[in-house]
């Protein structure tokens, strides 16, 4: 399997190299040259696995000639041994037609532990295999920070430089970065918004004077790896539910759109999927451009969801890139009209492509607080704001009755306590084996929202290529 860039003009590269690589060298996201496609006979002969050996099934075909079977499995057994349910990902029944998959099990309670985790020990397995050293550079809204962070924390050859918006990611998701005092680990607090460090982060990866220096990598979604590992629980929730006799529908909260890119690779496998309802909070960039074909960039609201603040959403470079004919060179002048003028229409062989199997909701706070509510008073289910507004879309998504809605339960109630609180009474409580977390020493750097103060901090801290 190889791996070539939605922009067209970047070399081909193997697992290996497109895990270490992160962003493309033209700007461009990794995405597999074909589709692995599994049989429905294969399909079911996957129902009843334990999780480790389900995710060795469905990556195999994306690493091979990067790691064997039997190494692959050992990594995936490593990575979901760390998590507090022995289901990784279990699945949780609300009324008749609607469940929660609870991706929040692992070690910083939020579902971006399920790739991170892999993803840690992936980076590790390919360094001992080179003399370089791996600087990753990453951004954050809040909870992939925390488990990168975690992830990598004191492994040899990395260094982390994770950036967050100042003043807007929770209490819980802030600490959980910041006290981490490894010395490879270094938390950066930016003036301005998600969109103004992720946009950071991708001029890394461009500036010449960087790259050369450093080997700069990916942890955040726009790292193919990552993607990877979260299609394994798609594939999980829909066994589970009668799959592949039996389809499945999946709504999911999302804001750079890398969670739900993993449903679509899923289904592009062989899973049957009914449909992929993409919920987004008032920062509805992506609501609007599969609702209407606009792409268009708007000013960041900061809600009660914070990792949903997002303006710019890079994984849907990979699905654009995919329904429109995987025409890199044509894509690479459309992503280029957008970040000059912050605007774009989508083709309509991406609308068409994009509406066979998304649809989208936008929720407002009035909405958000509805749906955990209803959770708690209905079903008896804490949730948190970005699993309320997911759960929103799928009760107004008008799925058929006998199609069961998975809403994506993506963070642990308790990272949000006060949101849930307002709409509960209830304040919900971090689980014991993170329960001292606000007793614990903070480090982090403050920084202006200027990328040369950050590339001079990085470059005074990494280890440069030998």
């Amino acid at each position: 399997m190889d791996y070539i860039s939605t922009r067209g003009s970047a070399p081909a590269l193997d697992f290996a190299g497109a895990t270490l690589a992160g962003l493309a060298s033209d700007g461009g996201l990794y995405v597999p040259r074909t589709w692995p496609k599994f049989s429905q006979d294969e399909i079911a002969a996957m129902a009843g696995l334990p999780y480790a050996e389900l995710a060795q099934k469905i990556m195999l075909p994306f690493v091979e000639g990067s790691l064997s079977a039997e190494r692959l499995l050992e990594l995936t057994r490593a990575a979901y041994g760390r998590f507090a349910h022995a289901a990784v990902t279990p699945l949780k029944q609300l009324d008749q037609q609607q469940w929660l998959l609870e991706l929040f099990h692992g070690p910083t309670l939020a579902f971006k532990d399920v790739a991170l985790q892999l993803l840690g020990l992936l980076f590790e397995e390919f360094l001992a295999r080179s003399e370089q050293n791996l600087t990753i550079v990453g951004a954050t809204s809040g909870d992939t920070g925390s488990a990168a962070i975690d992830a990598v924390a004191g492994r040899a050859k990395i260094d982390i430089f994770m950036l967050h918006p100042r003043g807007r990611v929770s209490d819980v998701q802030r600490r959980q970065m910041t006290t981490v005092l490894a010395p490879n680990v270094h938390n950066i607090a930016i003036e301005g918004s998600f969109d103004d460090a992720q946009a950071m982060v991708k001029r890394m990866f461009n500036d010449n004077g960087m790259t050369d220096r450093f080997a700069i990598g990916a942890v955040n979604s726009i790292n193919w790896a990552r993607l990877m590992a979260q299609v394994v629980y798609y594939f999980a929730a829909a066994l589970q539910l009668g799959a592949p006799q039996r389809k499945v529908a999946f709504s999911v909260p999302t804001g750079n759109f890398g969670d739900v890119f993993a449903g679509y690779v899923a289904a592009q496998m062989g899973l049957p999927i009914e449909r992929l309802i993409v919920a987004t909070n008032v920062n509805d960039i992506l609501h609007r451009a599969l609702s209407t074909g606009d792409y268009s960039q708007g000013t960041v609201t900061p809600t009660a969801a914070p990792s949903m603040d997002i303006q710019v959403s890079s994984n849907f470079e990979r699905l654009l890139f995919d329904v429109g004919g995987r025409d890199g060179k044509a894509l690479a002048e459309q992503m280029a009209g957008f970040e000059a003028t912050k605007a774009m229409q989508l083709t309509n062989a991406q609308r068409e492509g994009a509406a066979a199997l998304f649809s989208s909701a936008r929720a407002d706070a009035d909405d958000m607080n509805r749906a955990i509510r209803w959770a708690f008073v209905e079903c008896g289910e804490t949730i948190d704001p970005h699993t309320a507004i997911g759960l929103h879309a799928a009760r107004v998504a008008g799925i058929a009755a006998d199609i069961p809605v998975v809403t994506l339960a993506t963070a642990h109630p308790a990272k949000f306590t006060d949101a849930v609180e307002h709409a509960t009474g209830i304040r919900p409580t971090l689980p014991t084996r993170v329960g001292d977390l606000f007793e614990r020493e903070e480090r982090l750097t403050a920084l202006p929202g200027d990328y040369d103060a950050v590339a001079d901090y990085v470059s005074a801290h990494a280890t440069p290529r030998p």
